[in-house]
């Protein structure tokens, strides 16, 4: 992709350049985690320990409290995916470390999600084998190419989306919905291997509440492609790159949390709350109570703005 830059009705290409050390990109995202997956830092070049004798180069926990792995490369290497791969084995017979680590490092008592850990991996390129290893291993491992120019101007994309926790379920009369019928098969194939399902969150509703709960689940998977349905322990997770609605399911009402500034929406339903004082569940700082399709009605717009907000 060529780059330009536009000065006085003239246009300069802006050539691409690299990183002097594979530990300057490190820090760039160590220092900008929260930026660019929306995580918190926990630890750099983590020891694995004398017996399996290796470092992993950042660890982190995302929004979500999922563990978070992170291995980069400054030149192409197949090798990165065999040492993610590695490290996410590792991870998962040692989660006691992880939890010290986690503990120590933000100063506060965090419950842990293991029914995902996301493992990113971030190199210039990736060759057709790495895109093809990754799939056929099925693995919870993203690739995220990057290239840097001589301005300054860093991109960064994700060119191979995990699939592994990917838990969608199917909703009643889905048939008419193709969007979540292809969402159905792929929770087929991954949920003997997740901890939560949305059933678990569909129950905790009254009879007429479900309905409405499937309606606005199918509204949110329809606004794009690329966002995952994902069940946690207390709510049910939308997201692109990060979460852009949280829904936590009530006996009497659904509580939404969106990825916005109440105080920079002009006008907001009355069933809207500011809740970045108040601690809850699902991530996000407006709290919108959703009881009957008016209520729900009146939140799309929101819904809409909150994915735009994130970058979606």
């Amino acid at each position: 992709m060529a780059i330009f830059e536009i000065k006085d009705k003239k246009v300069n290409r802006i050539k691409p350049t690299e990183f002097k050390l594979e530990k300057d990109l490190q820090k760039l995202i160590e220092q900008n985690l929260e930026t660019f997956f929306n995580c918190r830092f926990v630890a750099s070049e983590f020891s694995t320990g004398n017996l399996h004798s290796g470092r992993i180069d950042s660890l982190a926990i995302s929004e979500d409290n999922n563990p978070v792995i992170i291995e980069y490369k400054k030149v192409a290497s197949s090798d990165l995916i065999n040492q993610s791969l590695f490290y996410l084995h590792w991870i998962t017979d040692h989660k006691g470390d992880f939890q010290v680590a986690v503990n120590n490092s933000l100063k506060e008592n965090i419950e842990v999600d293991w029914s995902d850990i996301r493992v990113i991996c971030i190199a210039p390129e990736f060759k057709k084998y790495d895109l093809h290893a990754v799939q056929v291993m099925g693995a919870n491992i993203e690739l995220w190419q990057y290239k840097i120019y001589e301005n300054g101007i860093l991109n960064i994309e994700e060119i191979y989306k995990r699939t592994a926790t990917r838990t969608h379920a199917s909703i009643e009369n889905s048939g008419k919905n193709p969007v979540m019928v292809e969402a159905g098969k792929k929770a087929a194939e991954t949920r003997k291997n997740a901890t939560y399902t949305i059933d678990e969150h569909i129950d905790k509703v009254n009879g007429d509440l479900k309905e409405l709960l499937n309606e606005i689940r199918e509204y949110i998977v329809n606004l794009d492609t690329s966002i995952e349905e994902t069940p946690k322990k207390y709510y049910i997770a939308y997201k692109t790159t990060q979460n852009f609605v949280c829904i936590e399911t009530q006996k009497k009402k659904l509580v939404l949390f969106l990825k916005l500034n109440p105080d920079e929406e002009e006008k907001l339903p009355k069933q809207a709350r500011d809740v970045r004082s108040i601690g809850h569940f699902g991530t996000g700082d407006l709290e919108l109570t959703i009881k009957n399709n008016i209520d729900f009605d009146e939140t799309k717009e929101l819904i809409n703005k909150s994915l735009i907000n994130i970058g979606g």
